[in-house]
């Protein structure tokens, strides 16, 4: 385990997103990568953004979004624009009426730690781009949470995060993400500020390609180089599922 003076080495990342934007599930690969490559150099967090309140009252200027139907062509978009499968489909069957518990969701996956919040979000994108799920209910989340339990057992407690799902800690922990999405003035996903201590901070926004994150971070520190090659069996073995378009992203990099 990295000490208190390791971690304060390392360049900060917090990564503004949440559970139903499109171009943060299409940023997965680039996303994955950076995390594997610079594991030793880099520590980050997620901050959830609360993207859809309610339908009565989401009203997205920038793309001409304020009922169900019409998010489905930018989710075609960003399955164009990144290859990253996505069926835009739920949109017109059964579109999710809030992000908000999908948000909550994480935050108390995130009780166990930040594996467990990273892994759930991971299994709510899948359930909600992929399979069409409704991850605004709370049974569907609760579905999704028993899954990941299955598949890894050590990274979730189902018992703990059903009783943490309500909870006022798991509450107050998406109020303060909300809150600092607020502060800053977050309006796109997704948003990365890249912080070191005594350096200029740094914030990317929107979808980006691989070698943009890598220029941020090497801003922040020239020196910085990834701590890890990329093997294929070992990056399979991090991540679990991995869709063609996250293989072909580190393709060029693998080692065999």
């Amino acid at each position: 385990m990295a000490t208190t003076q390791d971690e304060a080495k390392k360049i900060r990342i917090e990564y503004y997103t949440d559970p139903l934007c499109c171009w943060s599930w299409s940023f997965e690969p680039q996303w994955r990568k950076l995390r594997y490559e610079y594991s030793d150099s880099i520590s980050w967090r997620y901050v959830m953004g609360g993207m859809l309140t309610d339908w009565n009252t989401y009203n997205d200027t920038v793309n001409t979004i304020n009922k169900p139907a019409q998010m489905g062509p930018l989710w075609k978009e960003a399955r164009h624009v990144s290859g990253m499968p996505i069926n835009d489909r739920i949109w017109v069957e059964h579109p999710p009426r809030s992000s908000y518990p999908a948000c909550l969701a994480v935050k108390a996956a995130e009780l166990q730690g930040i594996t467990a919040g990273d892994r759930l979000l991971r299994k709510i994108r899948e359930a909600v781009m992929l399979r069409m799920m409704d991850v605004s209910d709370k049974q569907v989340l609760l579905q999704v949470a028993h899954e990941l339990t299955e598949e890894c057992p050590d990274v979730l407690n189902y018992a703990q995060f059903e009783r943490d799902l309500s909870s006022k800690r798991s509450i107050n922990l998406l109020k303060a993400d909300l809150r600092k999405v607020r502060a800053r003035g977050i309006s796109r996903y997704p948003s990365l500020v890249f912080r070191k201590k005594g350096k200029r901070g740094i914030i990317i926004t929107g979808y980006r390609p691989y070698h943009v994150l890598v220029e941020a971070i090497r801003k922040i520190q020239s020196d910085i180089m990834p701590t890890h090659s990329i093997r294929l069996q070992d990056y399979k073995k991090q991540w679990g599922n991995l869709t063609p378009r996250e293989m072909a992203e580190v393709d060029a990099a693998v080692k065999y």
